[in-house]
C-alpha cells in the first residue's frame, strides 16, 4: 500500500508539471515582480517555501524581482527601544527616530534573511535599498506622515542588468531625497513603482488576507479599475488595503500586465498564480 501511494503521490507531481508546461511558457522571459509582506513571511519553512518558488521561477525563465516589507519586525524593535509608533492612512508615522530603526530593520535583518534563504535553495539573490545606485528618488508624500516618501523616479538600469545576468534582487522599501533624505516607502507602493519603471508582466502583492473582498465578505477574484473606486468610494476598501489597491490601480496604469492581491502565507502562493489555469487572490488587468 505504502508503494501504490508513493506511486499515486509521484504520478499526481509529474501531471502537476504536465499541466504546468503551457504556463511556464508562457512567462518565459517574463518580469514579475513580488511583494512580500512582513506578515507572510511567517515561520522559517514558510521563507523557505517561498525561496524555493523564486528559485524555481528563475530556473523556468522568469525573471523575478522581490521588494519585501517588515513591519512586524519594526514594530517589535520599536516596542523593545521604547519608541512609540502610530499609522495614518494604514501608513507608518516615520520620524528622524524611526527612519534610523526602519532602515536597520529592512536593509539588515529582513533584507539579509530574504537573501540568505533564496541562495540556500540554490538562488543567486542581492540584497538592496531603492537608495542604491539612486534605484528610487522620493519626494515627501505627506506631512503628517514625516519621513515617508512616494517614489518620483525609478531607475531600473541596475535591476535590468542584474536580471540579465541571472540574479535575483531583493529591494528594501527606502528611497532617498534630492537632498539626500532618507524615506520610509510603502512596501506596496514601492513595488508597484518598480514594477512599472519595468513593465513588468506580472505585480504579485503577497499579504496576509486571500484578495480583496466584497461587503459579503467573498474574495473578488477579478476587479476593475472602476470597481476598485466605487469599493473605495463605500467604504468596502479600508485600511491597509486602501493603498494595496492603490498600488495596484498605479501599476496597470504604468505599464504593468496586470496585478494581484493574494495570500502570501499560503502554500507555493506565487506558482499556483503564475502556473495554474485558476490563478489565486484577485487580478486586476491593464486596460
Amino acid at each position: 500500500m505504502k508503494t501504490q501511494k508513493m506511486d499515486r503521490d509521484w504520478i499526481g507531481t509529474a501531471r502537476t508539471l504536465n499541466q504546468a508546461l503551457p504556463y511556464m511558457q508562457r512567462y518565459a522571459g517574463a518580469t514579475v515582480v513580488i511583494k512580500l509582506g512582513g506578515h507572510a513571511m511567517g515561520s522559517e519553512e514558510a521563507m523557505d517555501e517561498f525561496a524555493r518558488d523564486v528559485v524555481l521561477m528563475r530556473m523556468v525563465g522568469v525573471n523575478p524581482v522581490v521588494v519585501h516589507g517588515g513591519g512586524p519586525m519594526i514594530n517589535a524593535l520599536l516596542d523593545r527601544l521604547a519608541i512609540k509608533s502610530e499609522f495614518r492612512k494604514g501608513k507608518r508615522v516615520t520620524d528622524a527616530q524611526t527612519i534610523e530603526v526602519v532602515e536597520m530593520v529592512l536593509s539588515g535583518l529582513v533584507n539579509k534573511r530574504i537573501v540568505e534563504a533564496i541562495n540556500s535553495q540554490g538562488g543567486r539573490a542581492v540584497g538592496l535599498s531603492g537608495k542604491d545606485a539612486n534605484l528610487i528618488t522620493c519626494t515627501p508624500e505627506d506631512a503628517e506622515l514625516g519621513l515617508v516618501g512616494r517614489p518620483s523616479t525609478v531607475d531600473p538600469t541596475l535591476l535590468r542588468d542584474l536580471g540579465q545576468k541571472e540574479y535575483i534582487p531583493v529591494i528594501a522599501p527606502l528611497g532617498v531625497g534630492e537632498d539626500g533624505q532618507t524615506y520610509n516607502i510603502n512596501g506596496d507602493t514601492a513595488a508597484g513603482a518598480i514594477a512599472a519603471a519595468l513593465k513588468a508582466d506580472r505585480l504579485l502583492l503577497l499579504t496576509d488576507v486571500s484578495g480583496v473582498k466584497n461587503a459579503a465578505g467573498e474574495v473578488v477574484t477579478q476587479l476593475t479599475a472602476s470597481q476598485i473606486r466605487e469599493m473605495t468610494a463605500d467604504g468596502t476598501i479600508a485600511g491597509g488595503m486602501i493603498p494595496k489597491t492603490e498600488t495596484v490601480l498605479a501599476a496597470v496604469e504604468g505599464g504593468v500586465r496586470a496585478a494581484v492581491i493574494l495570500d502570501g502565507r499560503a502554500p507555493n502562493a506565487c506558482l499556483l498564480e503564475l502556473f495554474t489555469e485558476h490563478g489565486a487572490g484577485s487580478i486586476v488587468r491593464a486596460g
